[in-house]
C-alpha cells in the first residue's frame, strides 16, 4: 500500500526506534532475574528510543516542534507543527518483559491532530491514521465495532496504582461500569488501547490522568476509523485535559452518561 511522505517518515522512525526496543526486550527477560532488577535499563531504553525518534523526524521536517515524555518541550521554528511522542508507552509491561507496548508519534498542525502511529515492535503491529484519510493496520483498513448496547460490550480502562490516580473515584466508576458491561480489561499501554478501539478490538476505553504523548496518535486513529474521542465531559479535547473516553458513537454517548456524573 502507497503511503503519504509523511506517514512513511513516522513509519520509518517507528521501525528503527522499534528493532531497538525489541532488542531490549530480550535483555529484560535476562534482566528479570538480577537482583538489582531491570528498571535502570528500561529507563536508558526509553531515552534512547526517543532520541532516534527526534533525530530521524527532525532530519525528515527540520523544524518542527517536538514534545517527547523523556525529553519534554523542543521548540522549533515551525510554529504551527509539533511532533507528540511517547518513545515506550507501557513502561510496566516493558519492565517486566509483557509485550504489550508501544511507539506512539502523532502530528498537530496549529490545534489539530493531523497523522498518528502507534507502533507495537514486540508483534509487529503497526497502527497508521491521517486526517481524511482512514485508519489502518498493516495496510488493513479499520472500523470501530458496531455494537450499540453496553451489556454486549468489552470495555478497557486505566487503573489507578500506588502514588497516581484517584483510587476513590476509579471504585466509582467500577462499581457502575460493572453493572453494564459484558466485560472490563486493563491492559497497560494507552496507546494500544486507543488503537484496538479503532480495529473493533475493544468497544470502547476511557481512563483519567493521561498526558498528551498517551493519547495523541491514538485519538487520530480512533476518529479515522469512525469512533468518538473526547473528555469525559462529552466535549472537550482530551489532549488538554488528560481524561479520555472513545467508543463508537453509541458506546462512547453511553459511557459519558455514566462517567460524567461521578
Amino acid at each position: 500500500m502507497l503511503h503519504s511522505a509523511l506517514i512513511n517518515v513516522m513509519v520509518k522512525a517507528a521501525r528503527r526506534a522499534g528493532r531497538s526496543l525489541k532488542r531490549d526486550l530480550g535483555e529484560i527477560e535476562n534482566l528479570q532475574v538480577s537482583l538489582k532488577g531491570p528498571a535502570n535499563f528500561v529507563s536508558l531504553a526509553d531515552k534512547r528510543a526517543e532520541q532516534m525518534l527526534y533525530e530521524d523526524l527532525s532530519k525528515a521536517r527540520p523544524g518542527y516542534g517536538f514534545i517527547g515524555e523523556e525529553g519534554g518541550t523542543r521548540e522549533g521554528s515551525d510554529k504551527s507543527h509539533t511532533w507528540i511522542v511517547d518513545p515506550l508507552d507501557g513502561t510496566t509491561n516493558f519492565l517486566h518483559g509483557i509485550p504489550q507496548f508501544a511507539i506512539s508519534i502523532g502530528l498537530r498542525r496549529e490545534d489539530t491532530m493531523i497523522a498518528g502511529l502507534v507502533y507495537n515492535p514486540a508483534n509487529d503491529e503497526l497502527y497508521i491514521a491521517e486526517r481524511g484519510k482512514g485508519a489502518f493496520l498493516n495496510d488493513q483498513r479499520l472500523r470501530v465495532a458496531g455494537r450499540r448496547t453496553l451489556d454486549d460490550c468489552v470495555v478497557a480502562c486505566g487503573l489507578p496504582h500506588i502514588g497516581r490516580g484517584d483510587h476513590d473515584l476509579f471504585r466509582r466508576e467500577l462499581t457502575e461500569m460493572q453493572k453494564r458491561l459484558a466485560g472490563l480489561r486493563r491492559f497497560g499501554a494507552a496507546s494500544l488501547d486507543l488503537a484496538f478501539v479503532a480495529a473493533g478490538r475493544l468497544d470502547g476505553y476511557w481512563e483519567r490522568n493521561l498526558s498528551s504523548w498517551d493519547i495523541a496518535a491514538g485519538a487520530i486513529i480512533v476518529r479515522e476509523a469512525g469512533g468518538i474521542v473526547s473528555c469525559v465531559d462529552g466535549k472537550s479535547d482530551p489532549l488538554d485535559t488528560g481524561n479520555v473516553v472513545c467508543g463508537n458513537e453509541y458506546v462512547h454517548a453511553e459511557l459519558v452518561k455514566i462517567l460524567r456524573p461521578l
